[in-house]
Formats: C-alpha cells, sequence, structure tokens
C-alpha cells in the first residue's frame, strides 16, 4: 500500500509538472502566435536537452563515485599482508595465492560492471595477480592490454609484461619492452624507471658496458637536473638506484660522475 501511495504520488506530481509546463508553453505561444509557437517550441527542445545532460553528468558522477569505491575495494584486498599465521582474516591472508585469487574476483567485477578508464584499470590489475595463479593466461592477458586505448594501462601492462619475461630468463623480449616504454616518455613509467630496468637487463645478458653507459645517463642527467627556480632537483627513486647499481658494477666510471648537489633544506 505504502507503494502505492508513493507511485500514485509521483503520478500526480508528474501531472502537475506536465500541466504547468504546457500551460507556460501555451500562454507563450498565444503571446507570440504563429512564429512565435515555433520559436517556442525549439526552445522547449533545448531545455530537455539541457535537462538530460544535466542528468547524465549527475548519473556519470554517481558511477563514477562507485566504481572509484570498488576498485579501492580491490586494491585493499590485493595490498593486504600476507601472514600464514593468521589466514582468512580481515587483515591478512594464508597466501599469495590465496590473497591473488580474492583480488582477480574483485578486479573483475569491477571491469565487467563498469566502463573505461575503470575496466581496463581492473582488468590491469586482475591480470597482475593473475601472475601466481596461471601465469600463461596472466601474460596472455597482459598482452593484450599493451594495445589497450587507455595510455596508462598500456604502459603498465607493458611494463609489468616487460618484469615477467626478465623473470623467465627471456631477456630480448624484457629489453625490447623496456626500450618501448623509455622512448614513450611517459610519467605512468618513466624513463628512468625503464632504462633502470634495461641497465639491470644487460647486466644479466653480459652486456656491462651497455649497462654502465645507460645507468651512467640516468644519473647524470638526474643530477645535472634544474627546477623552474634553476635549483637542483632532488634525484627520483630510480635514480638512486642507478646510481648504486652504477658503483657496484662499475666503480671507475661511478667516480665521473659529476657531484651530487647537496639539497637545500
Amino acid at each position: 500500500m505504502a507503494k502505492y501511495k508513493k507511485k500514485v504520488a509521483r503520478q500526480l506530481q508528474q501531472d502537475r509538472f506536465r500541466d504547468t509546463t504546457m500551460g507556460l508553453f501555451d500562454r507563450l505561444g498565444d503571446a507570440l502566435e504563429g512564429k512565435g509557437k515555433t520559436i517556442l517550441y525549439g526552445l522547449g527542445g533545448l531545455i530537455v536537452v539541457g535537462l538530460l545532460v544535466v542528468f547524465f553528468v549527475k548519473w556519470n558522477n554517481r558511477k563514477n563515485d562507485e566504481a572509484r569505491e570498488a576498485m579501492g575495494r580491490a586494491i585493499t584486498i590485493a595490498t593486504t599482508p600476507v601472514s600464514p599465521s593468521g589466514p582468512g582474516t580481515s587483515t591478512s591472508f594464508g597466501s599469495d595465492q590465496e590473497r591473488a585469487q580474492r583480488a582477480v574476483a574483485e578486479f573483475e567485477k569491477v571491469a565487467a560492471k563498469y566502463g573505461d578508464p575503470y575496466r581496463s584499470q581492473a582488468q590491469f590489475f586482475a591480470a597482475s595477480n593473475r601472475l601466481v595463479l596461471d601465469r600463461p593466461k596472466a601474460i596472455s592477458e597482459l598482452t593484450e592490454l599493451t594495445k589497450s586505448s587507455v595510455k596508462q594501462v598500456a604502459i603498465l601492462a607493458k611494463f609489468a609484461l616487460g618484469q615477467a619475461k626478465e623473470s623467465d630468463g627471456k631477456y630480448d623480449e624484457a629489453a625490447q619492452l623496456y626500450q618501448e616504454i623509455a622512448r614513450a616518455n611517459d610519467s605512468t613509467v618513466t624513463p628512468e624507471s625503464a632504462n633502470l630496468r634495461l641497465a639491470k637487463v644487460y647486466v644479466k645478458q653480459g652486456k656491462k658496458k651497455e649497462a654502465a653507459d645507460l645507468l651512467f645517463n640516468i644519473v647524470d642527467a638526474s643530477r645535472k637536473a634544474k627546477d623552474s627556480d634553476q635549483l637542483p632537483k632532488p634525484p627520483s627513486s630510480a635514480a638512486r638506484d642507478a646510481a648504486t647499481e652504477l658503483q657496484k658494477i662499475d666503480p671507475e666510471r661511478y667516480a665521473q660522475l659529476p657531484p651530487e648537489a647537496p639539497m637545500l633544506g
């Protein structure tokens, strides 16, 4: 009965809105006559279109909020610590496999319910977590995501795929992926980060000189970089790691670097 009353009330409100609106259009139409009515009905169409746009924006914002919350829940699961002493609790998982299985399921829900960019992002996270469950399938998914129309996802998928290839000992394939990322010059995965991974692949391939050259260039550019006020930029974590790696594989080349600029407090 309560639902029926609400339905009737809505119908009455709609009837009053329609009567008021149409009455207003008719009165204005009578005042304008002939040609004026054509103008008026055109104006009415614009008002309807405007209302539809407002409705869509509000609906889209609500859907975006829902998608972000769903992604947040899935990411929380994916980053929950693994603790064999406390499996199945809300604060830990008993194994990497258990955590990955839950995370994949949550990300797949997001991918199935929402559009891009959330769908592609969720597909990437699902594939990344699937690496510990079904590696061939995960690599296939990451390979497909490197073609994503969402540039951020395409680059992240390429980087994750490069790491997987590197881990599997497929150094040539990994090197090619890292080179492509470096050339893309995108902030999602910076050229510094891609070239650092590439240098480590060169070391594994026995290409010590190529690795040292790459690492030297990363650190050299970082130590010479200035901000808009012409003050030294703080080094990125990739540049710091590159310096450590260079010092380890080629101390003489490391000694040729310009001194690190002192950071102002």
